[in-house]
C-alpha cells in the first residue's frame, strides 16, 4: 500500500515538473517574440507610442500568435495520426 502512495507521489511530482517546464518554455517564447517585435517596430523609445509603432507591434504579435496556433494545431494532427 505504501508503494502505491509513493508511485502516486512520483507521478504527481512528474506532472508538476512537466507543467513547470512547459510554463518556462512558454515564458521564454513570449520573451523572445517580445524582443523580436520590439526590435522590429520600435525605432526610438519615448514616453508614448505613435500609431505606426502601435500598429506594427499589434501586427507582429498577431503574426506570432497565428504562427504558434498553426504549429500547435499541426503537431496535434500529427499526434492524433499516431506520429506519422
Amino acid at each position: 500500500m505504501e508503494d502505491l502512495g509513493r508511485e502516486v507521489d512520483v507521478a504527481e511530482l512528474q506532472r508538476l515538473v512537466a507543467a513547470e517546464e512547459q510554463r518556462a518554455r512558454l515564458t521564454a517564447q513570449v520573451h523572445n517574440f517580445m524582443e523580436v517585435c520590439w526590435d522590429k517596430c520600435v525605432d526610438k523609445p519615448g514616453s508614448k507610442l505613435d500609431s505606426r509603432t502601435e500598429g506594427c507591434l499589434a501586427n507582429c504579435v498577431n503574426r506570432f500568435l497565428d504562427t504558434t496556433l498553426s504549429i500547435t494545431n499541426r503537431f496535434a494532427q500529427i499526434v492524433q495520426k499516431g506520429g506519422h
